[in-house]
């Protein structure tokens, strides 16, 4: 049998705890597969003094996670510092610089600086794993490299965030605020402090960058995706979806349009409740990938916590263990595809348009005329009157009242343009809600 893999672990939370206890249980299993032992030779983390629960004194202590990454005592660096800047970059360049197989589960750094470091992985023939970075436990990294090669891919799209699956899970089962529901999230461990990274879309959005350069052999380009988060979801969209057969969803969604653009988009979503991806409630998180070989391929599992992670941080190491790696992101860094951008303006799909609008006459067929005008056909329309409202003698309440439009396909421009234009007609008690359709 071959020498051990040598690793040196950067950062000590629940992952990084998780990463340890794998390789302690299931040392046989992980060296049968990989064909040589792997053994924890250092780690590094913030605060050595910190109870972990577990006894450290066989590993030798790092203060600086560089020094790690440069020692002469490992040969692999598993990241999971976190953050695109700062100790995990210093860490990772430092670590490909000397050599090192790289395993990481930081997304962030991926999303702005993969491109570099796969380049340099690629110079010194090394690893840079990271199938933790996209979806915690779901193996859909090596999906998309490995196992969907021979496949041309159209769309992937997916609940890539948790936390924000858990809040509109609880919203739409107890009729809930979304802060109420955000509270009970942060009280039970899934959310934040400060929970903005999460819930505006920026954790998805970090995932759908590397996801979107594995799925079409694209160079990353995270600035070119177009981002939404959910904190503008009301209980009555819920309900209006849960009406009209629909569940909302936060999805990152990647396609192919035209020849060369790729649309990047991230926001909240009405997905049909026959969906695979309805299904999906809590903390757990589902990708589907569009293939024309395979057909639609979806994978469902958890997308955090430390065991599921470092599942996956794991199987990368077993990997580099093996030898069994090759360009990162598919292929060579030189062959990544610069796909033209797609604006959110050109996106065309379905449409559910909330509007509340004053409760007078010839307000509902104004809406209907600035929607025709921009040249949008609609599928239905409901008009909600507050519950318990007074009404006059007329039938009108004099409060405002949401007025529900489901689009037939329109572009994005052009709902912006009839919005536009009944705001300008003072049509609109309140800003209006638009919450895009995928299709199945």
């Amino acid at each position: 049998m071959q020498p051990p893999l040598r690793v040196g672990i950067a950062g000590l939370g629940t992952v990084g705890a998780a990463v340890l206890d794998i390789l302690s249980r299931r040392a046989a299993q992980v060296a049968g597969r990989a064909g040589r032992p792997v053994v924890v030779t250092a780690v590094s983390a913030r605060d050595r003094t910190r109870d972990r629960g577990r006894d450290l004194s066989a590993y030798r202590w790092f203060d600086d996670p560089a020094a790690l990454a440069v020692s002469d005592e490992i040969d692999c660096l598993v990241e999971l510092i976190g953050g695109e800047e700062g100790p995990a970059r210093a860490a990772v360049e430092a670590a490909l610089g000397a050599g090192k197989h790289v395993v990481t589960a930081n997304k962030a750094l991926l999303a702005k600086h993969g491109l570099a470091l796969a380049a340099a992985a690629e110079a010194k023939g090394r690893a840079l794993a990271f199938e933790a970075s996209s979806a915690g436990g779901i193996p859909i990294v090596k999906t998309l490299r490995e196992s969907l090669a021979g496949n041309g891919i159209a769309r992937i799209y997916g609940i890539l965030n948790g936390t924000c699956n858990y809040i509109l899970s609880r919203m739409e089962q107890e009729g809930s605020s979304f802060a109420e529901c955000l509270a009970a999230a942060q009280q039970l461990g899934y959310a934040e402090a400060d929970p903005t990274f999460d819930v505006e879309g920026y954790d998805t959005a970090h995932k759908l960058a590397i996801l979107t350069s594995l799925a079409f052999g694209s160079a990353i380009d995270s600035e070119a995706i177009y981002v939404e988060g959910i904190s503008s979801i009301t209980p009555l969209d819920l309900r209006m979806a849960d009406e009209l057969g629909f569940r909302i969803k936060l999805l990152g969604v990647a396609e192919r349009v035209g020849d060369a653009g790729i649309e990047q988009r991230v926001h909240p979503t009405m997905v049909h409740k026959t969906s695979p991806v309805a299904q999906v409630m809590g903390v757990t998180n589902a990708v589907t990938v569009d293939a024309d070989a395979v057909g639609e391929l979806t994978l469902v599992g958890p997308g955090a916590g430390g065991s599921a992670t470092a599942s996956a941080v794991v199987s990368d190491i077993a990997d580099v263990a093996a030898g069994t790696f090759g360009a990162p992101f598919g292929r060579p860094v030189a062959g990544l595809e610069r796909a033209e951008r797609a604006p959110m303006q050109r996106h065309k799909g379905g449409y559910y348009v909330r509007v509340t609008v004053h409760d007078r006459p010839g307000v509902a067929a104004g809406v209907a005329s600035r929607m025709a005008e921009a040249d949008i056909s609609l599928e239905s329309i409901l008009q909600k009157r507050p519950p318990g409202a007074d009404r006059d003698k007329l039938g009108r309440s004099g409060e405002p009242v949401p007025i529900v439009l489901i689009t037939y396909e329109a572009t994005e421009a052009a709902i912006r343009q009839a919005l536009g234009e009944m705001a300008a007609d003072g049509l609109l008690a309140e800003p209006p809600q638009v919450i895009r359709i995928e299709r199945d």
